[in-house]
């Protein structure tokens, strides 16, 4: 290990942490404990307490146990994130049952399908939603409840459910390692969705080591059996302290990362999370300066948005203290504006996939250590990290791209109902990403580009990021994703789907990016376009690019 790195390490942070064997619901159990009276979320004109969350969050666990669901059921969760979402997700991972989270835009027919695979006999549902919902129900759902509306014949409003019950957590036992906290499903951006089966044991080692990564922090358990963090990192290092953070969130709960990383990872922190119902940029910004927010964290996508609005330069953003991006690369372009805009703020990237609950790896957020911008950083606690040749599967050579392999306790078990694909992805205990990266010398890892992203042009392999990040240096680029086009003679031809930014010449932006690149990496096709198709938690969709060429 060189210099540089045990320097890059968190500060005063061990290697390796003691993770408790408890199911997910008693993180909130311990939050609740010592954060109590602390607003948890806020939305809009209404907002919960951490006691009022636990309370909740109990009582729908009861009144599930009471219609006989629990241990071995699944319960997806189909609506917008609301309070009653965190109501929900935890008071299913207290009776016992297992969340499953869908996108409430999801259409009906995968819908139907996510359903039947997961298993679902109940489905909490939204008013907006409830219509698709009660058209993808199968046989087995044998409860629907509505949140924030009136529930059908044979439904049940939610808020009967919390109000029926006792706000006592009912007794179930867990075996931790081998019973299903999570099925979530993949993002599908390279292809059909699947589910990840995450035991408890996955989920909470996940959320304790980004607590302790993101906070200085280390767990333990208290005197009267609750399971909590120690803030071991000194204030210079992690200035947000303890039950001091605050947070406004847009990245949707039935994603991994707005699960993980922006509900049950902030709420362990003490962090108080105030929820936006969609993106508007100016209105972020607004609220952002109101609440004095303390960090700044989503897609590149948002980021992007934030940097474009004009407030972006004129509100009282002092309070904010970290900024951190995941679920795809931050542009280089933007990373530098949002390094001149916050120059004594900590700008982390980091790593993830659902199939490893959420994260795997991130940039050092002490202020003392090294962060590397362009890079995701290094393997955060108990994460191992290797390259391998995705032909051979022999290790790469250092300093050539590979594809990432992941070991940890938050890899997954399997994919659901897939024992084939689950074979090809875990192997010898290793998770294959699909991911191609590189380390440097310190042992800092870039995200070249995914796997099946990677074009093949007569023989040559060419990585989209590299093409896309000088596309949107360009000054008339607003946003720019590179595919290929199946060609017979050459493979597949690098095309540019681009949206401008006010006047456009498709010939000079060409020219000026092509020029900086080897011949066989360049633009051959421009393709003007009014947005780049992105999901909900804001990963381009390469697949609907690709199919707008055929």
């Amino acid at each position: 290990m060189t210099a540089e790195l045990q320097d890059a390490w968190p500060g005063r942070l061990p290697r390796t942490l003691d993770y408790p064997a408890v199911p997910v619901g008693e993180l909130l159990r311990g939050a609740c404990s010592r954060y109590g009276q602390r607003t948890a979320l806020h939305h809009g004109d209404d907002g919960l307490t951490y006691t009022q969350l636990w309370e909740k969050a109990c009582a729908f666990a009861q009144s599930l146990v009471a219609r006989g669901i629990g241990r071995g059921d699944t319960v997806t969760l189909h609506m917008p994130n609301c309070l009653e979402y965190a109501v929900a997700y935890y008071g299913t991972l207290l009776s016992g049952a297992t969340f499953s989270p869908a996108n409430p835009l999801l259409p009906s027919a995968p819908l139907v399908k996510q359903l039947a695979d997961a298993g679902t006999v109940a489905v909490v549902t939204h008013a907006r939603s409830a219509v698709a919902a009660r058209d993808a129900v199968n046989d087995h759902v044998r409860l629907i409840v509505v949140v924030d509306g009136e529930p059908s014949a044979g439904e049940v409003s939610f808020e009967s459910m919390v109000a029926e019950s006792a706000a006592e957590p009912p007794p179930v036992g867990f075996d931790v390692a081998g019973n299903l906290a999570h099925i979530s499903y993949t993002g599908g951006t390279t292809g059909l969705s699947k589910g990840v089966e995450l035991t408890h044991a996955n989920v909470v080692s996940n959320v304790l080591q980004y607590v302790g990564w993101n906070h200085g922090a280390v767990p333990f358990v208290s005197v009267d059996g609750r399971v909590t963090v120690d803030q071991i990192g000194d204030s210079a290092d992690w200035p947000v302290r303890l039950g001091t953070g605050v947070i406004i969130n847009l990245t949707p709960w039935f994603h991994a990362m707005g699960c993980i990383g922006s509900l049950t990872v902030p709420l362990v922190a003490g962090v108080s999370i105030v929820l936006h119902d969609r993106f508007d940029p100016a209105a972020y910004l607004e609220d952002a300066e109101r609440w004095r927010v303390s960090s700044m964290s989503g897609a590149p996508a948002m980021f992007a948005a934030l940097i474009a609005e004009p407030t972006f330069i004129t509100r009282d953003l002092g309070s904010v203290r970290a900024l951190s991006s995941g679920g795809g690369p931050l542009p280089h372009d933007h990373l530098r504006l949002l390094t001149e805009r916050f120059p004594d703020v900590v700008v982390c990237e980091g790593y993830g996939l659902t199939e490893a609950t959420m994260g795997v790896a991130s940039n050092p957020t002490a202020r003392s250590a090294t962060q590397k911008p362009g890079t995701v950083g290094l393997p955060v606690f108990d994460t191992e990290l290797r390259l391998v040749d995705p032909t051979t599967g022999e290790p790469s050579a250092p300093g050539r791209a590979g594809e990432v392999c992941v070991r940890g306790p938050q890899v997954m078990r399997g994919y659901r109902n897939r024992p084939q694909e689950t074979v090809e992805t875990l192997k010898d205990g290793w998770l294959h990403t699909g991911d191609m990266g590189v380390f440097d010398s310190d042992g800092y890892l870039t995200i070249v580009d995914r796997l099946k992203d990677m074009l093949i042009y007569k023989g040559y392999n060419v990585y989209p990021r590299e093409i896309e990040e000088l596309l949107i240096a360009q000054p008339s680029v607003r946003a720019a994703a590179v595919v290929g086009r199946p060609d017979a003679e050459v493979g597949e031809r690098p095309v540019a789907f681009v949206v401008p930014n006010g006047e456009f010449d498709a010939e000079e932006v060409t020219a000026a990016v092509n020029e900086q690149l080897l011949p066989y990496k360049r633009i051959r096709e421009v393709v003007v376009v009014d947005q780049i198709p992105v999901s909900a938690a804001g990963k381009v969709l390469k697949r609907d690019l690709r199919d707008q060429l055929t």
